[in-house]
């Protein structure tokens, strides 16, 4: 289950509190395949083909995660777009996906906000792996209408000296 950070009550009528443990969030990250900005995946998460029955962008995966109670503990996709990692979406839940094949597999259901993160150089690797909130990169400000992005190329050279 992993370890604890806190403990919450669930209080029943005139009964005493139910104490449980939470565990710990946990993170995925994964390539952002196709896609050379955020932009890119605005706009795919945009098309009905990237959306869930209930219109929520879903990324299918071919592997369930052994960890889905600390995803879904306040976890999110972290997103490597050209070796950065530039963005996040929080994980709402983690839905069965039987595809035309028959096989079963995981549906990421995805938050629609796409959160930009300060930039992260990360080498390339195949499907999502998980990532530790202490080795996440930081939320970026909400941008105010008119500031410029920095050009992905820009914003990767920076990261990589360590200066983002």
């Amino acid at each position: 289950m992993g370890s604890v950070n806190a403990i919450a009550p669930l209080a029943a009528r005139n009964r005493p509190a139910i104490m449980f443990a939470m565990p710990d969030p946990i993170h995925l990250i994964k390539l952002c395949v196709g896609a050379e900005q955020v932009e890119d995946l605005i706009t795919w998460q945009a098309n009905p083909r990237a959306k869930g029955p209930d219109g929520l962008p879903r990324h299918v995966t071919r592997m369930w995660p052994r960890r889905a109670e600390e995803i879904l503990a306040g976890g999110s996709l972290y997103w490597v777009f050209k070796g950065v990692v530039l963005a996040r979406q929080r994980i709402l839940r983690l839905d069965e996906v039987q595809g035309g094949d028959g096989i079963t597999r995981c549906g990421i259901v995805l938050d629609p906000d796409i959160i930009r993160t300060a930039a992260a150089p990360k080498r390339p690797f195949q499907g999502w792996r998980y990532l530790k909130p202490a080795d996440a990169p930081p939320d970026l400000p909400r941008a105010r209408k008119g500031d410029d992005r920095l050009p992905p190329e820009l914003d990767a050279a920076l990261a990589e000296l360590g200066l983002q």
